[in-house]
């Protein structure tokens, strides 16, 4: 009685499946802007949340406040990593319609 259906939803699950891992691959590939301090501080982040560049502008640069020069690249750098997360999230939501899958499901 449900072997058809049962048939039918495994193989949208696989086209799922196959869509997703394509989609994984092609954020993999894109590169996101964060800056901090008005831009003096520039990070640009992968979607495998790996770190590609730092950009400091000479004037954010002050040997007598390194604290502040630290604290905006860790602003940039979490601000990129924020956008990838948010990135791969919309991009999972246009895949699964909408629909709320735990993360590793696929």
């Amino acid at each position: 009685m449900y072997g058809g259906n049962m048939g039918n939803m495994m193989k949208q699950v696989q086209k799922m499946q196959k869509e997703m891992l394509k989609m994984q691959e092609e954020l993999q590939q894109r590169v996101l802007e964060a800056t901090s301090g008005g831009g003096m501080v520039r990070a640009e982040v992968n979607g495998k949340k790996e770190v590609v560049s730092i950009t400091i502008d000479p004037e954010a640069v002050d040997p007598d406040d390194v604290e502040m020069l630290q604290d905006l690249i860790l602003a940039a750098v979490n601000e990129g990593l924020r956008m990838v997360d948010e990135m791969t999230a919309q991009e999972m939501k246009k895949l699964t319609g909408g629909l709320n899958l735990p993360p590793g499901l696929f």
